[in-house]
């Protein structure tokens, strides 16, 4: 393994312990703010761990000086090995990933060691999204569902990694990994697994994070749609001509969830214009429609 320069880290919350893991690559001005959401959550104690991949662009100097990071300079093989890597790491009881481009909203991590605390049973909880654009606007409303085995499979992820949060025990017990082999859609195999698995998900019908569309989002890369594409053109072809009726079936088992729901609502979040500070966003008219979005 390439040399690994390591940077001091501090804990500075209390409460339920979370690990948060965020893969970094020459995407600075992002980090900041992606940093930020997680320093300011209240209720809880959190590791945030950050896996650089030797930006060129100050990303390391700026760690540096980042105390309450546990923050890891070292070449990966792309961003799911460095998420890997962050979680081997870690020792927080709830793990999660966010990337740069995203953020956790103010109590997020509250609400979710709650839903954890009441539910014991529960492996992995999933909450709501918003998409937002450059300046921190809103674009579109993300209610998601449970991963299925089937739906998954065949059709898309119904769920937001930026709102994807698992106990220790997933990665401990279960043995899941996210497959470094993929470099843009190693989060759909993973939940796909979990679905086959049938470990026991639970839904925060609440909205946690935002997932910032940068114009230079991984997930809308040409080599994310070549191998989605080489994806889904490996599963058996009896399975592939139903894509047709899971994508029914799937947004019917949105509706009939209240996925498509939403009042007037206001969220807060940190821009490149207000790193200092949370700004307040009111989204009159919510909608769920976006394009090259499920």
């Amino acid at each position: 393994m390439p040399r690994t320069t390591r940077i001091p880290f501090q804990v500075v919350l209390d409460g339920m312990k979370f690990s948060i893991v965020t893969p970094s690559y020459n995407m600075l001005e992002w980090l900041k703010l992606c940093v930020a959401s997680v320093r300011d959550q209240e209720g809880v104690e959190v590791e945030h761990i950050v896996q650089d991949a030797c930006s060129p662009d100050g990303t390391p100097e700026w760690l540096a000086g980042q105390k309450h990071l546990r923050a890891y300079v070292e070449k990966d093989e792309g961003m799911y090995d460095a998420i890997n890597r962050g979680i081997e790491r870690s020792s927080g009881e709830i793990l999660a990933y966010l990337n740069c481009d995203e953020q956790y909203l103010p109590g997020a991590l509250a609400k979710v060691a709650e839903a954890f605390e009441a539910r014991p049973e529960v492996d992995v909880v999933f909450g709501d999204f918003i998409v937002v654009d450059e300046k921190g606007e809103f674009r579109a409303c993300r209610k998601v569902v449970c991963p299925s085995s089937y739906l998954t499979r065949v059709h898309t992820m119904p769920v937001g990694p930026c709102a994807t949060f698992f106990r220790r025990r997933v990665v401990e017990e279960q043995g899941l990994r996210f497959d470094s082999r993929y470099k843009a859609m190693a989060d759909k195999v993973w939940a796909q697994e979990m679905a086959d698995r049938r470990l026991k998900m639970h839904l925060l019908r609440s909205y946690t994070s935002t997932f910032a569309t940068t114009g230079t989002n991984l997930a809308y890369s040409d080599a994310s749609q070549k191998e989605m594409a080489e994806y889904y053109q490996a599963i058996p072809l009896t399975l592939r001509m139903t894509r047709p009726l899971a994508k029914v079936l799937f947004r019917l088992r949105k509706w009939r969830s209240g996925c498509y729901r939403q009042n007037p609502f206001s969220y807060r979040i940190y821009t490149r214009e207000n790193q200092g500070a949370r700004k307040e966003v009111k989204v009159g008219r919510p909608t769920f429609r976006l394009a090259r979005f499920c």
